[in-house]
């Protein structure tokens, strides 16, 4: 995200949600061993489908091991930054000029997109700027090669192995070039950086020219991630995040992510839209508060699930869902004034003791995923402290 080279930092739902169901025998068995066997196997499985021979040859000739791939799958990075340092920075200014510069100038392609799925173009419009800059950073990685590496690789075949038989589809139609275009290096393809079999699946030829281009092609790119978004279940016309004030008496502990309550609920016990619309109040809502209680907060509905699907990462989620309310015309968030954060070893630290105390937070990594905070929230509510999911030193010295 924020470019291909970091979109490959939180991968692994965008690729569980492209590829369903668990490795055949055939695809672990063909992992590892020598290369040129697994391309025949390849080659096999793609003749089997009846993809024609032409395409499956043009797509595997010359295909070979990218170690820089390896080394990238290896070593991705996580994901640390706070809400407001990463939202800070994805939604500057710039972009956000940038982006309602590009809903005027395709004006008539975004206006289908919503006739057709249901989505407005703010939605997709962040998703083109946090995910390659508008087109500008789509990485540099022969996909090709990217993606036959990483089917070969018996670490997880049963991904990428599918997405490599959806490239052979794409070259069939003279959408891709695999001697020479290039992606990021876990195969994701153009502007809205896509993997192969969605594009298979939900591309739209947005611009008349008879294919699905989605690194050159504007219109393309834009149809198709409508398409992908109403495929996800958009709700037309509801709304997807709505920025909030909070009283500071609340019950904290039924917020995050999750929650049974409607937007309405929410409202008669204090919380106010800051855009004052409250015609909403029926649909179900969850309180989201990325950084406690003294930072900004927000209320999400149903709609907010397709951001989860497209990325697994809560920071990023609500910052593009943000990014798309302000190319809606929503005003910029209240900072607040939260409270200090615990750095990495203070997280550890704090995790091992919610270990102890009999939670499952996953793996003691500093990271602040969604298991680390329910723990949080449910020692907060023990201890008699406001429980809205945010770390503090406060807690861990009760710990």
């Amino acid at each position: 995200m924020f470019g291909a080279h970091s979109r490959s930092m939180i991968l692994s739902l965008a690729l569980a949600a492209a590829v369903a169901g668990a490795a055949s025998a055939q695809q672990t068995a063909a992992c590892g061993g020598d290369f040129n066997a697994f391309l025949d196997g390849v080659r096999a499985e793609a003749q089997q489908k009846g993809l024609p021979a032409d395409a499956i040859e043009k797509t595997l000739a010359g295909a070979t091991i990218d170690q820089k791939v390896l080394s990238r799958d290896r070593a991705q990075g996580v994901f640390r930054q706070t809400f407001l340092e990463f939202s800070q920075r994805t939604v500057s200014q710039s972009r956000l000029n940038i982006g309602r510069q590009k809903i005027e100038q395709l004006r008539s392609v975004f206006q289908r997109a919503e006739a057709e799925y249901g989505v407005p173009p703010g939605i997709i419009t962040a998703f083109w700027a946090m995910e390659t800059d508008f087109g500008a950073v789509q990485g540099d990685f022969n996909t090709r090669n990217a993606l036959a590496t990483l089917s070969h690789d018996c670490r997880r075949p049963e991904l990428f192995r599918p997405q490599l038989l959806a490239l052979i589809e794409m070259v069939s139609h003279g959408d891709f070039d695999p001697a020479s275009e290039t992606g990021a290096w876990a195969g994701e393809i153009g502007q809205v950086q896509m993997l192969p079999r969605d594009i298979i699946a939900h591309g739209v030829d947005g611009d008349g020219d008879g294919h699905v281009r989605l690194k050159s092609s504007a219109p393309d790119a834009i149809m198709t991630a409508a398409n992908f978004i109403n495929s996800l279940g958009y709700r037309r016309g509801e709304p997807w995040i709505q920025e909030v004030a909070i009283p500071q008496n609340l019950p904290f502990e039924k917020s995050g992510l999750g929650g049974t309550m409607t937007a309405g609920e929410w409202f008669d016990l204090g919380v106010r839209p800051r855009d004052g619309n409250t015609n909403f109040a029926s649909l179900p809502a969850a309180l989201v508060l990325p950084q406690g209680r003294l930072g900004p907060a927000f209320i999400t509905y149903p709609n907010f699930g397709i951001y989860l699907e497209w990325n697994q990462s809560f920071i990023y989620t609500i910052s593009a869902a943000y990014f798309a309310t302000r190319l809606m015309g929503a005003e910029p968030y209240q900072k607040g004034n939260p409270e200090p954060g615990l750095d990495v070893d203070s997280m550890k630290l704090l995790q091992t003791r919610l270990q102890a105390h009999g939670h499952d937070v996953g793996k003691v990594d500093g990271i602040l995923g969604s298991g680390t905070r329910v723990a949080v929230q449910k020692e907060q509510q023990r201890l008699g402290i406001p429980a809205d999911g945010w770390p503090t030193q406060a807690l861990l010295n009760a710990l």
